[in-house]
């Protein structure tokens, strides 16, 4: 009989003094929707991510909705404007793309950063490529230097979703602070969570300004009030209180989410120490398996632990055997994307070799701050009963 699982992809990762910090606000405020607990987190978040803005929605999602929408109406871009996506990521960096009348052009992945396949998105870049949309999937950084030279002198906007990655780094630079805008992710399963959430960041003040506008509606008082004298004289027409500049969304993200999410930023920089402790545990245990594809990275904010088998039928039936032993598991994000319903339209067999290779063969479990040295010696002890090692 399979033993319960014991060994989640995520755990509780709020705790009592959460639990209490949030009863007091609750008890000491009468204002829970987005105010000046969302501002407060947005300052802090800035300063951690070290960019000059950010904006706090109601997931990494929304976030990526926004990116993509904010971007196409500052730019003008046509119906029809092509954004280049990777063929692995999750299924909302792609549907904003199609959502904004846009078409995703799709990338294979390479099996060293598992972002983008470099040299096939240099091919795939064409008059009508606006962005470029990166996912630091699994926490490793894209080489966004060589996605910057492949750019050169051409007006793309780079997008980095950073929903997996929070904390990586290039050269000590965290990632998000490379492109035009970046989006992150405050979901139960991520870093850290507000429970459901998600933040933008930005140095572009124009962008910022959109972004503000887009979350709430389109209405102009969502803007700093520095800005406000001058609207106002622009529409003396229209109550300023109900004055929409842009069409928007309702996105906005509230009080008490913010207050977790600030507890949350406190213990961030231990989480993500700890995570990237256990994943170079994972990698010496896994290096005495040829079976294994090993993904090493300088700059990384580990993730997970994925297991990528160069046999399908091996995966298989290691991905059971730990399930028998209480370790849950899931694909590798969701595999190639090209293989889901609404996007089969876009599949080539021929094209997204990477992408179909991690579908069958790849999958990963939990990696958190709650992974210890007795798990990781479970794991190693279970890897040499497996694979016949002593």
């Amino acid at each position: 009989m399979p033993q319960s699982i014991f060994w989640k992809l995520q755990e509780d990762i709020l705790k009592q003094n959460d639990f209490k910090n949030l009863t007091n606000f609750i008890k000491t405020t009468k204002r829970f929707t987005q105010f000046t607990k969302v501002r407060e987190f947005e300052t802090e978040f800035a300063k951690w991510q070290g960019c000059k803005y950010c904006v706090y929605v109601n997931s990494g999602s929304s976030a990526n909705l926004l990116l993509i929408n904010a971007w196409k109406t500052l730019k003008n871009w046509s119906n029809q404007d092509e954004i280049i996506v990777p063929a692995v990521t999750w299924s909302t960096n792609i549907a904003p793309v199609i959502q904004n009348n846009l078409i995703p052009v799709f990338v294979d992945v390479n099996l060293n950063d598992l972002s983008f396949n470099y040299e096939q998105l240099e091919n795939s870049i064409t008059p009508k490529t606006k962005a470029i949309f990166i996912t630091h999937l699994l926490g490793f950084p894209a080489d966004i230097n060589k996605i910057k030279k492949i750019i050169g002198n051409r007006d793309i906007i780079i997008l980095e979703d950073c929903c997996e990655s929070q904390g990586a780094q290039i050269g000590g630079i965290k990632v998000g602070n490379f492109g035009d805008g970046s989006a992150f992710s405050f979901y139960w399963g991520h870093h850290m969570t507000t429970v459901e959430g998600g933040m933008i960041c930005t140095n572009d003040e124009n962008f910022y300004k959109m972004l503000l506008l887009k979350r709430s509606h389109g209405l102009a008082r969502e803007l700093p009030k520095k800005y406000h004298k001058e609207i106002k004289k622009l529409y003396p027409d229209i109550d300023f209180r109900f004055l929409f500049l842009t069409d928007g969304f309702n996105v906005r993200n509230t009080e008490l989410h913010a207050v977790i999410g600030l507890a949350q930023l406190k213990k961030i920089d231990s989480f993500i120490q700890a995570r990237n402790e256990n994943y170079k545990l994972f990698l010496d245990i896994c290096s005495n398996y040829d079976d294994l594809i090993l993904i090493k990275s300088e700059g990384m904010s580990a993730f997970v632990f994925q297991f990528i088998f160069k046999n399908k039928k091996k995966k298989e039936e290691f991905q059971k055997f730990i399930a028998e032993n209480g370790i849950e598991s899931r694909p590798l994000i969701s595999g190639n994307l090209l293989r889901q319903p609404f996007l089969k339209k876009y599949y080539d067999s021929t094209r997204f070799k990477k992408a179909d290779f991690l579908h069958t063969n790849a999958f990963y479990i939990g990696n958190n701050q709650f992974v210890n040295k007795d798990r990781m010696n479970l794991l190693d002890s279970l890897m040499k009963r497996f694979f016949g090692k002593k």
